[in-house]
Formats: structure tokens, sequence, C-alpha cells
């Protein structure tokens, strides 16, 4: 392992801090408590964690800023919270490009349907900005959001579609809550956002709740599940917040927070607490088990990826395995995780083989490890 002290500067400050609406809550083992899912979560919307860690001022770069929805494409509602539906947003995101709302002045839940697809041939561009009002609740039934290039029901557009620089999704002052991708076998995971191709970004959005399945190596992302971005694109998680609460947190397998395969991540000033990792056995699965229980917060599997986390809390998530904070395995030993002004602590490990690297972080021991001199990891 290599200590260093961090020295990567950029120039631009970040901006902002939205309040917005949602909640829910969750029994025992992670699952969705069934009596929430109906409940409009708005009038608690004071209540609730707000986006991001309060205390981080890392530097946001140009390409992880909010994009410009000054001239939307579409946007959902005529002005009235009954004109926010399910079936908007569904045809709203079908259509791509420039997304907004427009429920009127106060917070409002849409309570989702159905999953709202991307396709491919939209775009190239699509943003879907909230407003910090309006909250996207699967109703403990079902994914919130679907984007994958591969996927030939949301139209090829390319001959590789493992990596096509389109489309370029960015979800942004957006709660997500109650998500739930159980039923999901073929696209397993990624309880409330699912993602393969392209590029993504996730910018001041909170997610509450959401779950994936339970069990099983590799699988998870109960808030977020990416796979391979175009030309090993990195995705950036900005000023955001899953769970916040120890009744907001999301749970899965692997990934309590968010879960990739083969994905380098850039984390910003966000926060990361009360998520679980509740598989049992880790990857390969051990004999007798049926696997996962790794990466509380974050589930980091690939080859030669990064994983930079700035400015950034994480705290009191669980895992049943290995790294309730952070599960950052390199295959081929190549990946470098890199950690600075940011706190990891008070994440527990229920197993008796944490197989760790830090305090709360699981990997290999020959992995390349950066951590500044600001960061707290205890």
């Amino acid at each position: 392992m290599m200590t260093s002290i961090c020295g990567w500067a950029m120039v631009l400050a970040f901006f902002l801090s939205v309040s917005g609406c949602s909640g829910g809550g969750g029994d025992g083992d992670g699952s969705i408590n069934g009596g929430n899912t109906n409940v409009d979560y708005t009038e608690m919307s004071g209540d609730m964690p707000a986006p991001g860690n309060p205390d981080g001022n890392w530097p946001v770069p140009d390409e992880a800023m909010e994009e410009d929805t000054s001239i939307p494409d579409q946007v959902i509602g005529d002005g009235t919270s009954q004109s926010c539906t399910s079936d908007a947003v569904v045809d709203a995101v079908a259509l791509g490009g420039i997304i907004t709302f427009d429920c009127g002045p106060d917070p409002v839940t849409i309570f989702m349907d159905e999953t709202a697809k991307v396709y491919n041939d939209t775009g190239p561009k699509i943003v879907i900005d909230g407003g910090g009002l309006v909250t996207l609740s699967g109703a403990g039934q079902r994914r919130i959001l679907y984007m994958n290039t591969c996927d030939p029901d949301q139209v090829w557009t390319t001959d590789h579609c493992q990596d096509q620089d389109h489309p370029r999704l960015t979800v942004q002052n957006l709660t997500f809550i109650d998500a739930n991708s159980k039923s999901e076998t073929t696209y397993d995971g990624g309880g409330a956002i699912w993602v393969r191709g392209g590029r993504f970004k996730v910018i001041n959005c909170r997610f509450f709740n959401n779950v994936c399945t339970d069990t099983g190596p590799d699988v998870g992302g109960a808030a977020i599940r990416v796979f391979p971005q175009y030309n090993d694109s990195q995705v950036y998680v900005v000023h955001s917040t899953f769970g916040g609460r120890d009744d907001l947190g999301n749970v899965g397998s692997n990934g309590g927070g968010i879960s990739s395969i083969g994905v380098s991540w850039t984390i910003l000033n966000s926060l990361f607490t009360h998520n679980r990792a509740i598989g049992n056995g880790g990857n390969p699965s051990l004999a007798g088990t049926p696997g996962g229980g790794s990466g509380g917060a974050i589930y980091n599997d690939g080859n030669t990826m990064t994983l930079s986390v700035f400015g950034t809390r994480i705290e009191y998530n669980e895992g049943n395995t290995h790294g309730p904070a952070i599960f950052f395995v390199s295959n081929n030993h190549t990946g470098t995780l890199h950690i600075a002004e940011s706190v990891m602590r008070n994440n527990t490990n229920h197993s008796g083989h944490p197989w760790e690297i830090l305090p709360g972080i699981s990997g290999h021991d020959d992995t390349t490890v950066i951590v500044d001199d600001l960061s707290i990891i205890e």
C-alpha cells in the first residue's frame, strides 16, 4: 500500500445546496415496508437530510458541474402537483433531451407506476432536473430509472454498444426514494437507478430507502448500479446523500449506496450513512453461503479503475462480509483508491474476517491507496 499527500488541485468551487422532499421507512431486514408505499413524504421535507456533506469543500471540475436546463426540451407538469404524474415522467424520459418539472411552488412526490427508461437514440444529452422540489418514488415496488446502451429494447445505436459516448445522462436536484428492483432478473441490482454505457453523473441528489436483491455475489447498488462507461470515463457523484439517517439507509446484497463493475468513480462532497450490504459470503461466495455482504456504502469491482473520494463523509454503514465503508477490488491489481479531505468512521463489519487494507475498507494488500493528511479513517 502506498500513502501520499493528495496533490490534485482544481479551480472551481461548488455552488448549491438544495432542500427538497422525500422520506420513507424500511423494516428490519432492509425490505420496504409496504405501509409506506402510499405515503406522500412532501410534508416531511423539512425533516429530511439535505443533499451532500455539509463539511465538504472539494473543488468541482467543469465536467462535474450542473447542466444548464434554462431551455428545456420537455417540461413535466403544467404548474400543478396533479399534473406531475408517473406517465408524464416516463414519456418525457423516453423522448430525452433536457427535462425539467413545473409542479407548482411546493415539494411534490411522484409515485412511479412503471420504470422510466432512456432510449439510446434520443439526446445525446439527457438531463433530468427536479429543481430541488421533486421526489421520485418507486412505491416499494419498482426501479425508478434505467439506461442500457446494450439493451435492444432501448434501441442499439452503434455496433459497439458496450463503449459508446451517448446517451450522456445527468440526474440533478432530485430525490429517489422507496425504489425496489428485487423483481428484476435480467438486469438486477440498481434499486433506484441502473446504468450501462454512455456517460452518467449525479449532482445534488438524495437516495433514501432504496433496495435491491438481498443476496448474491457482485449484484448490488441499492441506490445506483453502473456498468462500464464510454472510454472508461469517470462517473461523478457530487454533493449527494445516500441514507443520511438511520431510518433512511439503502439496502442490498452489496453496495448499499452504489455498486459497479469495471467503473471509475469520482465522489465529491457527498454523504453516505446508514447504508447496508446484507448478503453473506462475499464474491465468489463462500461454500454454503449465497454470497454478497460487501461494500456497505460503496462496492467497486473491476480491473484498471480508480475510486476518488474527496470531501466526503462515510459513516455508520454496515457490511456482513467485507468493507462496510468501501469494497475496492482491482482484479488485475492496477486500480487506485484516492481519499482526500474525507471522513470514514463508525462503519461496522459483521464478519470475523474483514480483509481490511484500512479501517472499513477492503481490498488487495497491494492496492495503491493515496490518503491525504486531512482525512480521518478509523
